[in-house]
């Protein structure tokens, strides 16, 4: 269940954006916490957290990978579930407690509860808001979708889903991540 709290002025907007509430967004005027994480859903979120920071290391492309962190979009403070700077941004923003903007390339891992027509609202807000790539991860289903400025891609059980534009070259196999 989601529970809100109505943040009223913008110095509270200010607030959240230096010293953000762990577990929280600022979804239309309205503090939200981020909740209906599972025992899959935490595993399938570290697990692609591991890869993307192994793959960023072991490809030399550098820059960082986080779980959790706040960015703020056009409209709205988000956490993604998993989230990629590249190093000019880590250089740049790296010491801030909120990202001024979206991160280039963002995973949400879809819970139980949460309702899919919001987490395809939250991919295309991320998109406009300079984020590069979306990955929506639907553990029950073996689904990952990518979503780009133009494409979304569907990846299945016995697919291996790859970056389109951020974190080149990266892939992993559907089945490992969600199995």
């Amino acid at each position: 269940m989601v529970t809100a709290t109505i943040i009223s002025d913008n110095l509270a907007l200010e607030e959240f954006t230096v010293a953000p509430p762990d577990n929280m967004e600022l979804v239309d005027g309205q503090l939200v916490e981020k909740n209906g994480m599972t025992l899959k859903t935490g595993k399938i979120q570290l697990s692609l957290g591991e890869a993307w920071k192994n793959y960023k290391d072991s490809s030399g492309q550098g820059g960082e990978a986080y779980v959790e962190v706040p960015c703020r979009t056009n409209r709205q403070i988000r956490r993604p579930d998993v989230a990629y700077l590249t190093p000019e941004l880590v250089a740049q923003f790296g010491n801030l407690a909120t990202l001024p903007q979206s991160f280039p390339l963002v995973a949400e891992i879809v819970s139980p509860t949460d309702i899919a027509e919001d987490v395809f609202l939250k991919a295309q807000e991320y998109l406009e808001s300079s984020c590069q790539e979306v990955w929506l991860v639907f553990p029950e289903s073996h689904l990952i979708f990518v979503m780009t400025q133009n494409q979304i891609l569907t990846f299945r059980s016995g697919d291996t889903a790859s970056t389109q534009q951020i974190l080149i070259g990266f892939s992993i196999d559907v089945d490992g991540l969600l199995g």
